[in-house]
């Protein structure tokens, strides 16, 4: 029987290869700008801004912070659609906030300054025709330590360093037969 047999040169560029594909290389890292053929990845966890929601009976209110951009979002609670023609009144941490619509169910404001970390209460006088609501809620914001260590799974670190060890175990495994295989080839001609 006639084995096969790789240079060292060979065996090693093919370990590092299989090094290399273990170790969690996608496709995507891989190919040219436009080649990638697989789906966007969805947004990192760190990049989802502040928000709160406010609901009532009657309305739902979410508010998104974006600095000291606010934007918010009025529905009606029964059926999500856009509350139309409604004055809103909003209370950021006791503070009155000017509020002015942008379009039915959407309005906009400006903070004074961005929001430090801790938790604000939030209040909201909802008019809309004959129907007059309060709704409160608060947001909590995360300290930068904190919202940056909820936005790296731990697990994502591990995997790639548990696959290249596994690819590296395998080699290693597939190297040892090999050798073992050469020498009890070499004993038996030998004999």
């Amino acid at each position: 029987m006639q084995l096969h047999s790789f240079s060292r040169p060979a065996a090693a560029a093919a370990g590092l290869l299989l090094l290399a594909f273990a170790a969690g290389l996608s496709p995507a890292a891989r190919a040219d700008a436009g080649h990638d053929h697989g789906a966007t990845p969805a947004a990192a966890p760190s990049a989802a801004l502040p928000r709160f929601a406010a609901t009532s009976d009657l309305f739902e209110l979410v508010g998104v912070v974006d600095g000291t951009r606010l934007t918010l979002y009025l529905d009606h609670s029964a059926d999500n659609s856009p509350v139309k023609d409604a004055k809103l009144e909003l209370e950021f941490g006791g503070a009155k906030i000017d509020v002015k619509p942008r379009a039915d169910g959407e309005f906009e404001a400006t903070l004074a300054q961005p929001l430090k970390p801790g938790t604000v209460a939030v209040t909201a006088t909802v008019a809309a025709g004959s129907e007059t609501d309060l709704l409160a809620g608060e947001i909590a914001i995360a300290l930068p330590a904190q919202a940056e260590a909820l936005s790296t799974p731990a697990w994502r670190g591990i995997a790639g360093w548990s696959a290249a060890g596994l690819a590296l175990l395998g080699l290693l495994a597939w190297l040892a037969r090999r050798t073992a295989a050469r020498r009890a080839a070499r004993a038996g001609v030998a004999a």
